[in-house]
């Protein structure tokens, strides 16, 4: 991946917490992890339903640029977004996608693993939790920055009253990863 870069992109539709998935993942590689992010963000005009993307880049060196041609690592939350946002996906990237709301694409040259984010976080009792799953996934599977960090991040941007349920998707995600044995080379 690029000079220490890796270029991140989040994609879904609005109310799925992309957005937040984003922020929070920066946040924690700024002040847990020790490196610099860049966080940049679109949606559509609806205020939930619309598309919605969220790009980070974090890197050990300094960021010369919020922008990134092609992403290191994809995560979609919704097919129209996977269609969307797929070609920027470099060819050996990895591509984390829900197969409640997308189905595995056609291109050999990436890595592309199912993250059932959406059904786990309903088996906690809300489906809105799934981002925290799939932030959960990316965390231990990147090794980016621990566990604790992540946890410790989320505490600190969702509120009170979410807390519980989200740091509970997170530990779902995480225990995901490490169950099967995942790691994307960063």
């Amino acid at each position: 991946m690029g000079e220490g870069r890796i270029n991140i992109q989040f994609c879904g539709f609005g109310g799925q917490g992309i957005i937040l998935s984003a922020v929070v993942f920066g946040a924690t590689a700024v002040t847990m992890g020790g490196m610099n992010a860049v966080q940049t963000q679109s949606y559509g005009s609806e205020a939930r339903g619309g598309e919605c993307q969220a790009e980070v880049i974090v890197s050990k060196e300094t960021i010369d640029s919020p922008l990134a041609d092609q992403m290191d690592i994809l995560v979609s939350m919704s097919q129209s977004a996977l269609n969307k946002y797929l070609p920027r996906l470099r060819s050996g990237g990895t591509l984390l996608f829900d197969p409640e709301f997308a189905v595995l694409p056609y291109r050999s040259d990436i890595t592309a693993i199912e993250v059932p984010a959406t059904q786990v976080a309903a088996e906690i009792g809300i489906k809105l939790a799934a981002n925290m799953v799939m932030l959960g996934f990316l965390q231990q599977a990147t090794g980016l920055f621990t566990e604790n960090n992540l946890l410790e991040t989320i505490r600190e941007n969702i509120p009170e009253r979410y807390i519980d349920v989200n740091l509970e998707a997170a530990r779902r995600g995480i225990g995901l990863a490490k169950d099967g044995r995942v790691e994307v080379e960063v």
